[in-house]
């Protein structure tokens, strides 16, 4: 073997991500030259990015520099953005350059989607990136500090009226911390009016919240959205997105802050790929986690469409690391001649947090839990699963100071663009 690792093996890994990172260690100390590129330098813990856009963390918290968790001898991190995949060639095109593998794997997850409606985006952030959990928390913070100036009650009506578009976990949770946030960590904060007067609307288009939730948990979620006082509104579809509010089925809902947490779309490398996609943009990956007729590039997390047991694998987080950690060990068993093993994914449970002390989930595919239970197996997992010991203490400490004083440890408003009129324009 070469001192610089030239004649090991090339495998490049697109995405730091839950995916790409799991998969990154795991081939870090074998006999490979890996090479992980990203277009952000650090690793995000993104199930508690709505806890950056409601004040309780810092971004800090929750990200972590890739170099610093991936190392090896022959370990090249890249800040860079990948642009298309060639699978003849078997090489990744960039922004700025391509770079050549001998094995790949792609973990470069989802993005918003605004069902056709991109132009929405400017008035409804979503939450995929630190910059979109600051944006939205300064959005949230400024709507309050627009209220203590406003004279007029109708406009402070306005300004005190938050639309959640999405009914899913990314929206129950924020739904509940916007809640929170009103009732509870400002309570004391502003003298022309009570921040407990302000209105939550969580939208959503299915029948039910939570819609891959068992029907009882779901009646459980909004039940306990509803005690803190949110106006939940399921069945109801979204159909015009405006600076001043929401078209939500027939009623107008006039509101200077509109949040985002509908849908996801899948990245568009994919569709480089020139291979057959399913309808939300995925690759229809084969057992292994390959691409079909290419042994050598494996597709895992969100961009990954793979059915068990008769139904499509759920694009969380822990599915999206088990399936880094496996295409990592085909690879290695495809480097000593040895047969691709197919993947199985372990759920041990998904959960969904409403507020100070209370949650929904299910454990292990079949146990139904709530309430305190679920809120403690919720911190449990999410502490177990952080990056780091400084960002496991920072997060504990972020938590305790907030369930005890009900109060919110990172209220600052960032930017220049938050200061937005009716009609939405700066």
């Amino acid at each position: 073997m070469s001192v610089d690792g030239s004649d090991l093996p090339h495998v490049v890994i697109l995405g730091g991500g839950f995916g790409g990172l799991n998969a990154a260690l795991r081939l870090a100390k074998a006999a490979v030259r890996l090479t992980v590129i990203d277009r952000r330098n650090h690793h995000l813990f993104q199930p508690l990015l709505y806890q950056v856009a409601t004040a309780v963390l810092n971004p800090s918290d929750i990200a972590a520099p890739i170099r610093r968790i991936v190392r090896g001898r022959h370990v090249t991190v890249l800040l860079g953005e990948a642009s298309a995949i060639d699978l003849e060639k078997k090489t990744v095109r960039l922004l700025d350059g391509q770079i050549p593998y001998d094995y790949l794997i792609v973990a470069t997850g989802s993005t918003h989607s605004y069902f056709g409606h991109d132009e929405w985006a400017e008035f409804a952030p979503g939450l995929k990136s630190i910059e979109d959990a600051l944006q939205m928390r300064s959005r949230v913070l400024f709507a309050f500090e627009a209220a203590e100036r406003e004279s007029d009650p109708e406009v402070q009506k306005q300004w005190l009226t938050f639309v959640v578009v999405g009914g899913g976990p990314t929206g129950v949770e924020l739904a509940g911390a916007l809640a929170e946030i009103s009732k509870k960590a400002l309570s004391d904060d502003y003298r022309n009016f009570d921040p407990a007067h302000a209105r939550v609307v969580l939208v959503e288009g299915g029948p039910y919240l939570l819609g891959s939730y068992p029907k009882a948990l779901s009646v459980k979620a909004r039940r306990s959205l509803e005690r803190l006082g949110v106006d939940v509104r399921t069945g109801t579809i979204v159909t015009e997105v405006r600076g001043d509010g929401v078209r939500a089925g027939p009623d107008w809902i006039t509101a200077r802050t509109v949040l985002w947490g509908a849908g996801v779309a899948a990245s568009p490398l994919a569709r480089t790929l020139g291979i057959e996609l399913d309808r939300a943009g995925r690759v229809r990956v084969t057992p292994a986690l390959t691409v079909p007729g290419h042994d050598e590039v494996y597709i895992v997390g969100d961009l990954a469409a793979i059915e068990q047991d008769g139904k499509l694998i759920a694009g969380v987080a822990p599915a999206a690391m088990q399936e880094g950690k496996h295409a990592a060990k085909n690879v290695l068993r495809s480097m000593k001649g040895q047969p691709l093993l197919p993947f199985r994914y372990w759920d041990r449970g998904i959960f969904s947090v409403i507020g100070r002390g209370s949650a929904v989930g299910i454990a292990f595919e079949k146990l139904e839990v709530s309430g305190f239970l679920a809120w403690a197996a919720w911190l449990a997992i999410h502490i177990f699963f952080l990056i780091g010991f400084r960002n496991r203490l920072a997060v504990l400490m972020n938590w305790a100071y907030s369930f005890f004083t009900l109060r919110r440890n990172a209220q600052l408003i960032t930017g220049d663009d938050v200061k937005r009129s009716p009609d939405g324009r700066s």
